[in-house]
């Protein structure tokens, strides 16, 4: 894999201490105190998702980090820093826009801000450093081309209510990409991030026809022909795509409506190796970092200040395929309605498959 580096990132500003960034002090600094800890262990951060592995790779060349990872959802990862407390197993994670707040509600982050913070726009971080999305996902249909009809093949969010095929989104409960699955089907049936109730009751038809499907639409799961149309974030159905067989799968965002968030990165307030954490993040932050989201199809939150190589760009979907997706609009509600919504979906939709 192409390794790259941004050369000023030398000369940054950035924070040795569990405070977000101050002036005076660079990179150098941090990155001996890394190479000290010598490793850095993450949660939910594995090599497929968003080419995580080029991320690791890179930090292990670069700062001779080791590194491990255990896969877990965005709640798993909050609760897991948690329990865990000063016997910490995990120094970063990744989780979902909505679990950032969350984190730091619980008090189980610390702030760091890399040396590129003001280029990320201001929706799309915490203005102490404890969260800042480094990569949007939008929601898409992955669709298997050997199991749906070409005729059949969905659209649209309302194109699932007339089809034949089994509809994949995953655990609501847990995962961000399911929950904001629903969101996304909620918003083409004209709700918001305070009211899902739309996108619960196309997810009730599906079950009451027993055509929603339990499989969590994965790799795994994809590659075993164990999902039809899976509800997932674009940046995931295109890795799934290329890795597995591009001309055995389609990905597409659902042209009458869709919900663009991202993920953040999460560094343990009881990290054994915070200097470490903290050089990830400022790594995944520079170019080269951003770069290497994009080579596993996810969008980078700095896209307006650099250039993207033409073979990464073309991971990406065209961009007339986002007219119809929007940015979460109201952080607040969703942050409300997400933490409701797996009563809501284990109420209105499982028990319809009982």
């Amino acid at each position: 894999m192409k390794k790259f580096f941004m050369a000023s990132l030398l000369g940054s500003t950035i924070a040795l201490c569990t405070t977000a960034m101050a002036a005076g002090t660079d990179l150098k600094a941090l990155e001996d105190a890394a190479r000290k800890e010598g490793n850095v262990n993450s949660v939910g951060m594995p090599d497929a998702w968003a080419n995580w592995k080029g991320t690791w790779e890179d930090l292990a060349s670069k700062y001779g980090l080791k590194h491990s990872d255990t896969d877990m959802s965005s709640a798993q990862e909050i609760a897991k820093f948690e329990a865990e407390k000063d016997n910490a197993s995990a120094d970063i994670g990744d989780v979902g826009a909505a679990f950032g707040p969350i984190a730091v509600t619980k008090g189980v982050s610390q702030p760091y801000k890399p040396s590129t913070w003001d280029q990320v726009p201001a929706w799309a971080k915490d203005k102490d450093g404890h969260w800042a999305l480094a990569y949007t996902g939008t929601i898409a249909f992955i669709i298997n081309k050997d199991l749906v009809k070409e005729s059949e093949r969905p659209k649209t969010w309302h194109d699932l209510e007339k089809g034949k095929y089994k509809v994949a989104i995953g655990d609501v409960g847990t995962a961000a990409q399911a929950a904001n699955g629903v969101l996304a089907a909620a918003i083409a049936y004209k709700g918001d991030e305070s009211n899902v109730a739309p996108g619960l009751q196309l997810f009730t038809k599906l079950a009451q026809q027993k055509r929603l499907s339990l499989a969590n639409p994965t790799i795994q799961t994809l590659e075993k022909g164990e999902v039809e149309v899976g509800v997932v974030w674009d940046f995931n159905g295109l890795s799934y795509r290329e890795q597995i067989d591009p001309k055995r799968f389609e990905v597409l965002i659902p042209s009458d409506g869709s919900v663009i968030s991202g993920y953040t990165t999460i560094i343990n307030k009881y990290a054994k190796h915070p200097n470490a954490a903290k050089l990830t993040r400022e790594y995944i932050f520079s170019d080269a970092g951003q770069i290497n989201l994009a080579k596993g199809h996810a969008r980078p939150i700095r896209a307006e200040h650099l250039k993207l190589p033409d073979d990464v760009q073309a991971k990406l979907l065209p961009n007339e395929q986002y007219k119809a997706a929007q940015p979460i609009k109201n952080a607040e509600a969703w942050e409300a309605t997400s933490k409701k919504l797996p009563q809501m979906w284990q109420e209105q939709v499982i028990i319809e498959m009982e």
